[in-house]
């Protein structure tokens, strides 16, 4: 049996879902679309986070990046340093194990961040620093073909994610398109590529801290090693594999769109145990950086008295513009890009911490 195939879950071994399942197959049959769109509606609102059947991306292009994953992570330092986030103002890139921030904490993961292939927006005067979010990906020349594999899967789970999308639309009884405005115009949707060393840590160890999600929508293939969990009102739920599927999750914009009735729920990730490695793939996709404010939807009167407005975080409050909260969120994440290419957004970070007690070190981790 190959390494990939041992990592993935055998479907007759599996427990049962410890999320619910939406399949989108039921979600676009007419016999069945009614009944899906209610369990979407329900399940988006209780818990922010479910499982996602009947994607229909093929098996082989599932597996594959899963192989590029551990392809890209298995290379020498050194040639994963040369794609280094920190090269760049775009926050596309390599981050090393304990470089990126949540929380205030260093995440013991490493990543290549990837967006859609743009042309770089040049700074200058008048030119909103948001707009440096833009621009071309770094790629390893080590991994022939990795650069266009990569870019097939993201456009197969950007494609699963509109559609998404489209049938919360429906879900909330909303006219068809009513999302579409938030999703033109300049991108902002990125892939992650994540990997987990094993430690000595394990369960006490930060694999990424508890967080929200800031865009609209993340689609999530895990590997079977366990360690995402999400928080309910019982605690902390683990989030093992499902073959096949999906774990997707509300993001912040859409929990603010929704005034609230669609809820973005804290979630993390724990280190795995010495000698074992977990491999992930995240979709975000994200409204676009150009629209200003996210709009607030007109919900019909039955859902919009159940919406009880978005939940802000106190250590990381939204900003009202989506640009900005986009590239708020990199800079406080990625501490060496901020110093670097956003000196003047650095600066507030680095006041901040010294009036809690703390000193802001990047790349000390």
């Amino acid at each position: 049996m190959s390494t990939l195939t041992a990592s993935l879950p055998d479907v007759a071994a599996q427990a049962p879902a410890a999320l619910p399942v939406i399949d989108l197959q039921a979600l676009r049959h007419p016999d069945t679309r009614a009944q899906a769109l209610r369990q979407l509606a329900r399940t988006a609102r209780d818990t922010g986070f479910f499982y996602l059947e009947g994607h229909g991306i093929a098996t082989a292009q599932w597996q594959g990046i899963q192989r590029r994953a551990r392809e890209f992570f298995a290379l020498p330092l050194a040639e994963k340093q040369a794609l280094a986030i920190a090269n760049t103002r775009h926050f596309r890139g390599y981050t090393a194990v304990g470089m990126e921030i949540t929380r205030q904490r260093p995440d013991q993961r490493e990543q290549i961040d990837i967006g859609e292939e743009s042309p770089e927006i040049p700074s200058g005067p008048g030119v909103p620093d948001w707009k440096g979010l833009q621009g071309p990906n770094q790629w390893p020349a080590a991994l022939p073909g990795f650069r266009e594999e990569v870019l097939a899967w993201q456009a197969g789970a950007h494609g699963v994610a509109l559609e998404l999308l489209r049938h919360f639309v429906a879900a909330l009884q909303l006219p068809q398109g009513a999302l579409d405005a938030l999703v033109s115009g300049l991108p902002a949707h990125r892939s992650k590529i994540i990997h987990y060393p094993g430690s000595d840590a394990g369960a006490a160890g930060q694999g990424v801290g508890a967080h929200k999600d800031g865009g609209l929508l993340t689609l999530l293939l895990q590997d079977a090693v366990g360690g995402l969990q999400v928080e309910t009102a019982a605690g902390w739920v683990d989030v093992p594999s499902r073959e096949g599927a999906f774990v997707v999750n509300i993001g912040e914009m859409l929990e603010l769109a929704t005034n609230g009735y669609l809820r973005a729920n804290v979630h993390r990730v724990l280190v795995p145990r010495a000698g074992v490695q977990r491999y992930s793939i995240a979709y975000f996709l994200a409204p676009r950086l150009d629209l200003g404010q996210v709009p607030l939807l007109t919900l019909p009167p039955e859902l919009a008295v159940l919406a009880t407005g978005p939940e802000s975080d106190p250590d990381n409050p939204l900003f009202s513009h989506v640009g900005e909260n986009a590239l708020k969120g990199r800079v406080r994440s990625h501490l060496d890009v901020a110093e670097r290419f956003y000196p003047e957004h650095f600066a507030r970070l680095q006041a901040q911490a010294r009036a809690a007690g703390r000193e802001l070190r990047p790349g000390a981790y």
